[in-house]
């Protein structure tokens, strides 16, 4: 969205691994991105923990692939990632969504009030993170995946599926 709030971006994110790091450490350490039009990659090389330099250099990558499934790679993980300290940063992996609605506020009436709706999260065991792992996301099957509503009404999804996207009713 074009909406950039602090407290949307610790409820909507892609993480294989969200740390306090400081890619500005070291020449060595980079985050390059690439898109080929089928698969998004980000990849954090050689980036080490603000303040905490001496526990080494990690290298993970996210991957989202234009059929909907994410893939996170591990390549160094020098420490376990429980022993990572969430005092500055918070420590997670996963991935989380949420949406903001900006309501009149009844104090003054030209303001509007925040509020931030987190619907859905996945969240990573991060004692399961290790050097050379990877994690994959699949996405579930839904009806915007039928190609005709009689696909769509016939399906055998496990929730009750009845929208056409096609035709643009129920």
């Amino acid at each position: 969205g074009d909406v950039i709030h602090r407290m949307l971006t610790a409820t909507q994110y892609i993480a294989p691994l969200m740390a306090n790091f400081n890619p500005s450490y070291s020449r060595n350490s980079t985050v390059q991105y690439l898109d080929n039009g089928t698969v998004f990659v980000v990849q954090w090389d050689k980036v080490y923990l603000q303040g905490k330099e001496d526990m080494g250099s990690f290298t993970f990558q996210a991957a989202l692939h234009s059929s909907g499934r994410i893939v996170f790679g591990y390549k160094e993980i020098p420490v376990p990632v429980l022993q990572i300290s969430a005092s500055q940063h918070p420590v997670k992996a996963g991935l989380s969504d949420a949406f903001m609605v900006l309501n009149p506020s009844p104090d003054v009436p030209e303001s509007r009030r925040r509020t931030i709706y987190e619907y859905h999260r996945v969240e990573l065991d991060t004692s399961r993170i290790t050097s050379l792992s990877a994690v994959e996301f699949t996405p579930l099957p839904t009806c915007l995946q039928h190609q005709s509503c009689e696909m769509c009404v016939s399906s055998e999804l496990t929730f009750n599926c009845s929208w056409c996207h096609v035709l643009q009713r129920y």
